[in-house]
């Protein structure tokens, strides 16, 4: 592709490494922000800048904050004892929007993957484990989606905690074998949390052992 300027052709490489974005949606938004107010994307910019260096992973839970420990861990309101454990910080979104679910929660950042390199200690099991270790959790809830990887995850889990006096559950399979919580719609994902199950109930018998 020809450009007529190398600044424009920055713009445009820097953009399209985004995900889902090709170069010709990056032209059309890099040009976009050419027209607006210099002001707008100064801003743009900035708040992106700022959300890069500033941001934080709360010590408790590992979702992202602007403080140490975020607002869901501090909340004097939600049940300290029941934590959900999901993949992703989208999932913590996800399910903070169904606005039904009162607990807290633990990010693991990703799922055991041996095809993909991804080992239990690439993930944010050991602070997991340390929770349950302090005494005050009682209910760990499995919200991870319903893949290969998940499952997986789902299940070592299990295998280190099941002679540990917590409740493990799995939320019910209104989610889909396939799919990732975030996709999933408000209703279904909170009857999902609501109705979960025990987890020994959830394991697929095509489960490896």
């Amino acid at each position: 592709m020809n450009y007529a300027s190398k600044l424009l052709e920055q713009a445009v490489d820097e953009i399209s490494q985004l995900p889902g974005i090709g170069k010709k949606t990056a032209m059309r938004l890099a040009l976009h922000l050419l027209k607006r107010e210099a002001d707008h994307v100064h801003r743009l910019g900035n708040s992106l800048i700022k959300f890069r260096d500033e941001i934080q992973y709360c010590k408790v839970c590992k979702n992202i904050s602007d403080v140490e420990i975020c607002e869901i861990c501090n909340h004097p309101g939600r049940d300290h004892t029941t934590v959900c454990v999901v993949e992703d910080i989208r999932d913590v979104i996800a399910i903070e929007q169904t606005g039904t679910y009162k607990g807290v929660y633990h990010v693991l950042g990703g799922l055991i993957s041996p095809m993909d390199g991804v080992g239990p200690s690439d993930l944010h099991l050991g602070s997991l484990f340390e929770r349950i270790e302090d005494g005050e959790v009682k209910e760990l809830i499995f919200a991870i989606g319903a893949t290969m990887e998940g499952d997986t995850t789902a299940f070592y889990m299990y295998q280190k905690l099941s002679n540990k006096p917590v409740k493990l559950s799995s939320i019910a399979r209104g989610i889909h074998i396939g799919d990732a919580l975030e996709y999933a719609d408000e209703i279904t994902l909170s009857r999902s949390i609501a109705q979960r199950i025990p987890y020994e109930a959830s394991i697929r018998p095509s489960h490896p052992e």
